[in-house]
Order: structure tokens, then sequence, then C-alpha cells
């Protein structure tokens, strides 16, 4: 009997006789009601991500079964299978810490389950880096198709879109001037649709991120999900998923070193999540592709925001995608782009660029020559507070305060902050600068935490904004003058573990740095001893523990990045 490498006969599992393990494989395989002639098609993956703890893909059923109708419509078998699904909100402590696993679990049944190329659908924050981590690494030819951001609500007249709008109304009934009953009515109309935030979140930014890379269709990253588009953009994920059995373009030949910088850009232009910055630094070290800080902070510095959406402007998703989404940010942003990138259907971005384009809504996708602002959402910064790199978003902050110098006022950890914060007897001022240690990947999974409260008393004051710094996370739908990313994290013993109350710390957005202003020799003197937090002993957090590298590095697991390549690679 002839055994070949497509479809079913793919990785055969291995009984020591490779005629009888086609046999079996084919016999279960007809349990499932599969005719013989389906049999010998090639196969296409379908990793599904349903769960009843995420609510971003309660549409995954659809989703599914439209790619599926596309992987049959261009002659292949399609194989839905399950991956791990993380639902941010359902989470403990965090759903970053979970990333990595979800990235393994994607990349080992790839590579296990016999396909021949694999359609990822994933929306909620950490699932589609998680997927392309996973798939950079497996390099199958794959497809990205997202669930889609959810549709806005309304109240009282105003429209409400997760998880920006959540945060308004928090810090307004924080401050007292929104009352119980009102807060318990925006909590039933803040996410009212499937889909993931309705704003540029993590969700939304590393939707736009897939596409920018090319791999996933081109116009898709921000069909609403409940649109019958969406439903479109699946069944044609499944087609090109089969095309690409035929051309074989890889992962590795999508996300080089140029599509990474590209993305970048995007990045800038949205004013996305500093999240993404984490995730597609993990996604290009399973490549081994780095992006300098400095190299990521010239990108930001000489490429404007041309997007107006919340967190930091006006719109919401489904106003981007009507406005004519990735493909009018793309058109704009033509002149600053590597326009000899690959997508997975085999084209340039050039070619892409060349279709006519549609009619742009240039209240929510500026001109270049109209920007939001002239330079990038988000910069790198450096200095003795965070001498491995830290990150700031400067287009969600309060520009009044780029350039501050205030007292500390240290929280030790999640619990003390929790315990303290709205103390009325905590001595805090407006001009303050609130520390928050211990919340980096080693200490706690690296929460989004960094989006420090304004002390209640400071809120009912009128306080509206502070500089917040952390080795923490920031939700992407979140706003404020918030140094996060700090490394070294305090747990390993970088500098930010020496800040005491009353220590004076300067911030310099012209300059980038975060600088603690202590003399060095104290600093020491105060690190002399130090001992990292206990580490969790078993299970998967314990391996996450040893392993997990810094926020420059992209939080992935060491074993996992690949090699920066020799330099006469083209990556």
């Amino acid at each position: 009997m002839q055994i070949g490498s497509i479809g079913l006969d793919r990785g055969l599992t291995n009984y020591g006789d490779r005629d009888f393990a086609r046999f079996l494989r084919r016999s279960f395989a007809r349990s499932m009601g599969i005719s013989p002639g389906l049999l010998s098609k090639p196969v296409v993956g379908i990793a599904m991500t349903p769960s009843g703890f995420n609510n971003c893909h309660r549409s995954m059923p659809e989703l599914v079964e439209a790619v599926s109708r596309g992987v049959l419509a261009a002659g292949a078998l399609p194989r839905p299978f399950p991956t791990v699904s993380l639902g941010e909100v359902f989470l403990n402590p965090t759903s970053m810490m979970y990333r990595n696993l979800m990235a393994m679990d994607t990349e080992e049944m790839i590579q296990a389950q016999p396909m021949d190329a694999v359609v990822l659908i994933g929306g909620c924050d950490k699932t589609v880096p998680a997927q392309l981590m996973g798939a950079a690494s497996a390099d199958l030819p794959a497809v990205q198709l997202v669930t889609g951001p959810m549709s806005t609500g309304r109240h009282r007249g105003q429209r409400l879109g997760a998880c920006t709008d959540c945060r308004g109304f928090w810090a307004k009934y924080r401050a007292g001037t929104v009352d119980a009953e009102e807060i318990a009515e925006v909590e039933g109309r803040l996410s009212v649709t499937a889909g993931t935030c309705a704003v540029m979140g993590t969700a939304s930014t590393m939707a736009c991120i897939a596409e920018a890379l090319g791999m996933s269709l081109p116009g898709t990253a921000a069909i609403p999900a409940v649109h019958s588009d969406r439903l479109v953009a699946a069944e044609e994920s499944g087609r090109a998923a089969v095309r690409l059995i035929e051309t074989k373009i890889r992962p590795s030949q999508v996300i080089t070193q140029k599509s990474v910088e590209n993305a970048i850009r995007v990045l800038m232009a949205l004013s996305g999540s500093t999240n993404a910055i984490v995730h597609l630094t993990a996604i290009a070290g399973r490549l081994g592709i780095r992006i300098p800080p400095e190299r990521f902070n010239q990108i930001s510095d000489e490429t404007p925001v041309l997007v107006d959406l919340k967190p930091v402007g006006q719109g919401y998703m489904e106003d981007f995608h009507a406005a004519g989404g990735m493909g009018a940010l793309l058109r704009e942003l033509k002149p600053l782009l590597h326009l000899d990138t690959l997508d997975i259907e085999g084209r340039t971005l050039a070619e892409r660029l060349e279709e006519p384009a549609g009619w742009t809504d240039r209240a929510i996708i500026r001109s270049s020559s109209d920007p939001v602002s002239p330079v990038g959402g988000l910069v790198s910064l450096s200095g003795t507070l965070a001498p491995d790199g830290a990150i700031f978003k400067r287009a969600a902050a309060t520009p009044e305060l780029f350039e501050s110098e205030g007292r500390a006022v240290v929280f030790t950890g999640l619990e003390d902050l929790s315990r303290r914060i709205d103390d009325p007897d905590l001595a805090v001022g407006a001009n303050d600068i609130l520390v928050l240690q211990n919340a980096g990947p080693h200490a706690a999974g690296m929460p989004e935490a960094g989006y420090l409260p304004i002390p209640k008393k400071l809120a009912q004051a009128g306080v509206k904004d502070m500089v917040r710094i952390s080795d923490a996370r920031m939700s992407g739908t979140a706003f404020g003058s918030i140094v996060l990313h700090v490394a070294p994290e305090a747990a390993i013993g970088g500098p930010l573990a020496a800040v005491r109350d009353g220590d004076r710390i300067r911030l310099s957005i012209r300059d980038k740095r975060v600088d603690l202003l202590v003399e060095p020799e104290e600093i020491a003197r105060r690190m002399d001893g130090f001992t990292p937090p206990p580490a969790p002993t078993r299970g998967y957090k314990a391996l996450y523990r040893r392993t997990v590298t810094q926020a420059p590095e992209g939080c992935d697991f060491d074993f996992l990045a690949a090699p920066a390549p020799s330099p006469a690679s083209d990556r």
C-alpha cells in the first residue's frame, strides 16, 4: 500500500507498522461519517476556541461552520479541533500568564495532527497573539481569522463600548458623580453583542496587526462580529487555506523583519494597545526577529497617529470598519511602509495597495496631511529606573505630565495597592507619582494592573490623571500618563524594587527616559540582601516562573524563542 504525505496520511501514529497506522486512522475517520472520497483530500485544520468563559468567542460555532464551507467548496476536508481559550476577564490571576500555554497548545496540535494548512480562529486579547506565536513556530501554512469587534450599546443617549467606557463610568462612580443605580444600568449596556471590545483595545489592535503582517485576509480585521461579512470572511479564509496548500506559503515567509516593522507602523498610526508591543515582540521572537528600542522609537517619531478611536479618540471599531478600515489606513501610510512584503494570498503589499481605494471617512481615518498627532502613539523609555526599557502611551496621556518630577508613593504589590489606595489617610498629592512594584511577569504574571486608580480622595477633588509607574501591563482600552513594562521587574531585583516613599522620580518623554533620582550607592545599599518573592513549586505556574522572559523579550518562554538570524538573513 502506497502511503503519501497529504491529508490524513500526514504524520501517522507510530505503531511500528505504517500501513496498519493508515488503515486504523482511516477506519476511525470513517466512524465519524466521512466518505472514502473525502478521506483522500487535503486537510485544513480549524483551531477553534469556544468557551463558556470567553464572551468574545460567542460566535465561534458560526465561524467554524463558515470556514468549513469554504474549505469544502475549495476541495479539501475541514477538521475543527479545540485548543485552550482565554477569556480576559474570566481568568485569574491574568490571561497573560496563560498566553504561552495557549501558544504551546496551538503549536503542538498543529504539528501533531494531520493537516496541510490551518485556520486559526481567535479574538479575545491574548488568543490572537497566542495563535500567531504557535503558528510561527509550527510554520505550517496558516490563516488568522478574528472573531471581530462587538457593536456599541446605548445609555441615556450616549454610545457605549467595552471597555473604555466602563473605565470612564467607573472613574465617575469612584468620584461620586455617578450613583450605584446608574452604574448598575451601565453594567448591562456596555457589552451587548458577541465580539471583542468595541474600541481600539488589545483585541482590535492585534486583529489589525495580524492583517498588517499579512497573516489574515485583506479587509477582515475590523468587520464587526455580528456583520454578515464576518461570516463571508470566515468562508473566504477557508478557501484561502486550501490555496495555501498549493502555494506552500508559510508563516516564516510572511512574518519577516520588514512586515514586523510595517506592523509597528500600523500600531503607531492606530495609537493601539501597549500590550501589542509585548505580543508582537513574542511573535517576531519565534522567528528570531528583533526590533531594537531605538528603531521602535524612530518608527514612532516618524509615524503620525491617523485613527481617531477610543480610548484616545472618539470613534469605535464599527466606525473604523465603515470608514475604510485597514485598507484606507495602509494607503495613508504607504510612503512609510515596506511594500515588498508577502501576504498569505501570495501578493506583495504594493500589489494590494494598487487596487482601487474605496470611500474613506476622514473623521475616523485622517489623511497624513491632517493627523490626529504628528508622532506615533507609543514610545520606549530607558533610564535608571528602567535600564532594560519601559513603555509609555503618549497618545493616551496628559501632555502637561510628559515632563514631570515628583515624589514617589509606593505600593509593594497588588494587595498593598488594593488595601491602601483609597485610604483617606494615604499621604498623596496630585503631583506625586504612584509606583506599583511586584506586578511583573515573575511576580504576578504581569496583570493589567498598571492602570492604578486615582486615589479616591484625589478623584473626588477633581484629579483626573497622575503619573503612574509599574512593571505591570495596562489594558489597551485604558488611558492615562502611565509608565508600563518596567524592566527588569522588581521581583528579579530591578531598580523598581529599590524605590521608597518620598524618592524623587523624573519622567521625560522628550528624552524618552524615566529616572530614579537616588544615588547608585543608596540603591545598592537598599538592594543588599534582596530576596525574590516565593515561587510556585508545581504545575504550569512553576514552569512559567522558571522560564518566562521580561517584557522587552515578549514575556515568552526562553526555550520557545528562536535565536536571532545571521546578518546575511533577509529577515
